[in-house]
């Protein structure tokens, strides 16, 4: 009996693990960092599994001296929680902007616009400006700092399957699981990855993104729909730097263009549109894709469709310049300073690219012994710029129904303790999805009786300070 009971000892010791995340991007990393510093969760055993190589989020100890093209905004309130984890003693604070304002206009009538400032409600910052990989670096860093061996990070290692040993399928043949590296007689999800390690977990965690493995292993249904639609996104240098740190958006039929602020006279750009425009402004030249933005950010529509056509038939036509240049002198100098950008007057080389935009949502971010977190759970269109700060809410209201749960003497992996994390997250999450759905459609058109309604309404917002307080404390997290 003794040798029985040593033998299923070694056996957890080497398979059992309380919590495995499956995703290193910024949701996984912060649900790790979290777990490890609350002083509730700091014991359980956890890893997390990523399926590409950290070694470059660790080498963003020497950042490069150009900014990456993957640039969030990044509320208050994530900052706060950040704080609380203490991965913002590790941000590199030289490369992140804040801002106290946005400017938001429409290219079917320059008057409807509505111009939020932070100081109107009393505080210095709307949000920050932050690298994804900035991000990444501060949460892995301060992990690493734990030096704590309840802690496991599998990194260049991909998950091939995840099995429920209760419930096996026809695809699964429980008598091929390594009963030396997994115990089938629990009801604990058993993750098989590419290096030949099964792990079983109390609680599994997906945060894998919009094609989460974890999210169709629960048999988690996620609606949404493509917008057939890119959003384009570089680095760029300003005529110099902007003074008034606001964001900026227009809206375009198209999809909105937007200008966000860095330090100094760099900016980032997330552009969206179809994808035969998102092809043509991945292929104009370097020289010439800067005076486009400008243009984009002023001109009519008729006018771009127009610089489009030529641009279709040569992306190096450099006369184009020169048209652009004539049509932006018909517009008042002063009228330019005071309403609009600075000029963009260089795309740095190599940060162009584009990526698709959907909006989906989960029908539910658990089933037993698994939660989603962060795309894995809801996918947003990027306008309002709160995809990550979802995702860092997500993990805020994960660790709460733990620490409840923990401290109740349940099953973390229960679905009584993780029905918390639904009611908290679900909800706010699906309002907040349906409002960017909204105005991406109602700016999406250039039908006269709607863009008349959207001119009334966005001047109507600006002038009623109330309901303008109440969006920057939304958008702010506050």
């Amino acid at each position: 009996m003794f040798r029985i009971i040593k033998r299923f000892s070694s056996q957890l010791t080497k398979t059992y693990q309380d919590v495995v995340i499956i995703g290193g991007g910024p949701a996984g990393l912060t649900l790790l960092t979290a777990l490890k510093t609350s002083p509730i969760t700091k014991n359980l055993k956890c890893t997390l599994i990523e399926g590409t190589n950290l070694d470059k989020v660790r080498q963003f100890n020497d950042p490069p001296e150009y900014y990456t093209n993957r640039v969030v905004s990044v509320t208050p309130k994530s900052i706060e929680f950040m704080k609380h984890i203490g991965s913002w003693d590790y941000i590199h604070e030289d490369r992140i902007k804040q801002y106290d304002g946005i400017i938001a206009y429409d290219s079917q009538d320059s008057e409807s616009r509505i111009e939020f400032d932070v100081s109107n409600i009393g505080k210095d910052m709307l949000a920050s400006m932050c690298e994804v990989i900035n991000i990444q670096y501060s949460l892995l860093t301060k992990i690493e700092s734990l030096e704590d061996d309840t802690i496991n990070i599998k990194d260049n290692i991909k998950v091939i399957d995840i099995i429920n040993p209760v419930e096996p399928d026809m695809n699964h043949d429980l008598n091929e699981i390594d009963k030396n590296t997994a115990i089938p007689e629990l009801d604990w999800p058993i993750v098989k990855l590419s290096n030949g390690e099964s792990i079983q977990t109390r609680l599994l965690i997906g945060a894998d993104g919009y094609n989460s493995p974890v999210r169709k292993f629960a048999h988690i249904e996620s609606r949404g729909w493509q917008y057939n639609k890119f959003g384009v996104v570089a680095t760029v240098k300003l005529q110099f730097e902007d003074f008034r740190s606001v964001g900026w958006q227009r809206f375009l039929t198209t999809g909105p263009l937007a200008i966000l602020p860095l330090t100094e006279d760099n900016a980032t750009i997330v552009w969206s549109c179809t994808p035969e425009l998102s092809d043509l402004f991945l292929k104009i030249n370097e020289k010439i894709f800067p005076h486009l933005i400008t243009a984009a950010m002023v001109l009519d529509e008729v006018d771009l469709n127009y610089i489009y056509e030529v641009l279709k038939e040569n992306p190096d036509d450099f006369s184009i310049l020169k048209d652009i240049e004539w049509r932006l002198s018909k517009f008042d100098p002063l009228t330019l300073e005071q309403n609009y950008p600075l000029p963009v007057v260089e795309v740095i080389s190599n940060s162009r690219a584009r990526f698709p935009l959907k909006m989906s949502h989960a029908d539910t971010y658990i089933s037993s012994r698994v939660a989603l977190i962060g795309d894995a759970a809801h996918t947003i269109h990027p306008l309002a710029g709160q995809g990550l700060n979802m995702g860092q809410s997500d993990v805020s209201a994960l660790v709460e129904a733990l620490e409840k749960g923990m401290q109740r003497g349940m099953d973390i992996g229960s679905p009584l303790v993780l029905e918390n994390y639904v009611s908290n997250a679900w909800p706010s999450n699906h309002m907040l999805l349906g409002v960017c759905d909204k105005l991406h459609k109602i700016f999406s058109t250039d039908f006269y009786p709607i863009v008349f309604a959207r001119g009334i309404g966005m001047k109507s917002i600006n002038m009623i300070d109330t309901v303008k307080d109440f969006m920057m404390k939304q958008i702010s997290g506050k």
